[in-house]
């Protein structure tokens, strides 16, 4: 985790290198706070939240532009802490793909520290959804992490709480886990109470917002932002593409042959590296292990899931897929893992129970010679 430390720092340096010379969000995220004196004012979701959390640093440290992408890229690594602790905690058998441990390739991916590095919604809600990840298992002992977690979530993007939201109650309602009733109880009245309480929200941002027919509504919406999004030189023209091919645009484009420059570059031995992992739960028992996974399995596909085919409706840039997608790929590693995992377990119980048995039958053995 020290060389992880130094290796985000190391991106932070890279993105700062890179908005010096190009245009970037983190330098409009760093002038709007100094618009208006009042911090009351920049009390909102998603882009005014960030305003918000920057305001006091900025008008108040007096932080410079150099400190706030400091500072942001530190939150951005306590994201990458939770997820450690998300996935060790859950799975401590160690496994290897292309000779190397699963865990460290993981965490070492370098598209996910280039947008976790910077002053913007990034870092945050990537720490926001790792601290989630990581406390919702024990909600009881953890539970001041869990409700900042779900605050950063809520108030960076609603609709992705949402997505969070669905996937632990469907986590809790089908998990392997023997869970008590008053447990199961609490979960679904927070989240189901979150939800109601964020309706109005989430609706807003989706573009839903005074609406009567919602599925027509967001098809608009949809159809709208697609267009808008398409016009730029990485565009691409998602609206028109069948559904597995959206998603398939959305989790590993862009590739060699549409790489948009020399960070799209890089980002598609990445996306290359998703793409072998993904095959690894192509198998026919993937579904047999789904039944029976526990609920951290469960409620993190559903949220990568959601996430991904919400998104997949109003992205139709490579640029900004490539963005977006950091905070949600954690949850389809996990999945992978946890599967991968499970298998060598299995594999090594059953290599235990034939290696008893042959000693057993050679106790035997010895024992009737005698």
């Amino acid at each position: 985790m020290n060389i992880l430390f130094f290796y985000h720092l190391f991106f932070a340096g890279v993105y700062y290198t890179y908005a010096l010379f190009n245009p970037s969000d983190s330098k409009k995220y760093f002038e709007r706070p100094t618009w208006y004196g009042s911090w009351e004012y920049y009390w909102g979701t998603s882009t005014t939240f960030i305003d918000f959390l920057t305001w006091p640093f900025i008008n108040v440290f007096g932080f410079s532009y150099e400190m706030m992408m400091l500072l942001f890229s530190w939150l951005g690594y306590l994201g990458f802490v939770y997820a450690y602790l998300f996935f060790r905690e859950n799975i401590p058998i160690k496994i290897k793909v292309f000779n190397i441990d699963l865990l460290v390739l993981l965490l070492f991916l370098p598209n996910m520290h280039f947008w976790t590095a910077s002053l913007g919604k990034g870092a945050p809600i990537f720490l926001g959804l790792m601290m989630y990840a990581y406390a919702i298992a024990r909600p009881k002992s953890r539970w001041i992490t869990l409700a900042l977690g779900s605050f950063l979530i809520y108030f960076i993007r609603p609709h992705v709480f949402l997505f969070v939201a669905v996937g632990t109650v469907l986590g809790y309602m089908t998990g392997s886990e023997k869970i008590s009733f008053w447990r199961k109880v609490m979960i679904y009245g927070v989240m189901i109470g979150g939800l109601l309480l964020a309706k109005d929200t989430i609706l807003e941002m989706a573009g839903l917002s005074g609406s009567e027919d919602l599925v027509e509504g967001f098809e608009d919406f949809s159809e709208d932002r697609a267009k808008e999004l398409s016009k730029s030189s990485s565009g691409v023209d998602m609206a028109s593409y069948p559904l597995p091919l959206k998603l398939f645009t959305f989790w590993f484009r862009p590739l060699f042959f549409d790489a948009p420059g020399f960070l799209g570059l890089i980002v598609s031995v990445e996306n290359l590296v998703y793409l072998l992992l993904f095959f690894k739960i192509l198998k026919k028992d993937f579904i047999r292990f789904l039944r029976k996974s526990p609920i951290s399995v469960k409620m993190s596909l559903t949220v990568f899931f959601l996430s991904s085919l919400a998104m997949t409706f109003v992205m139709s840039n490579l640029g900004i897929i490539m963005r977006q997608k950091s905070m949600v790929m954690y949850f389809l590693f996990f999945v992978i893992f946890y599967y991968l995992a499970q298998k060598k377990y299995t594999r090594i119980m059953k290599l235990r129970k034939k290696k008893k048995a042959r000693e057993e039958a050679l106790r035997k053995a010895q024992a009737e010679a005698v």
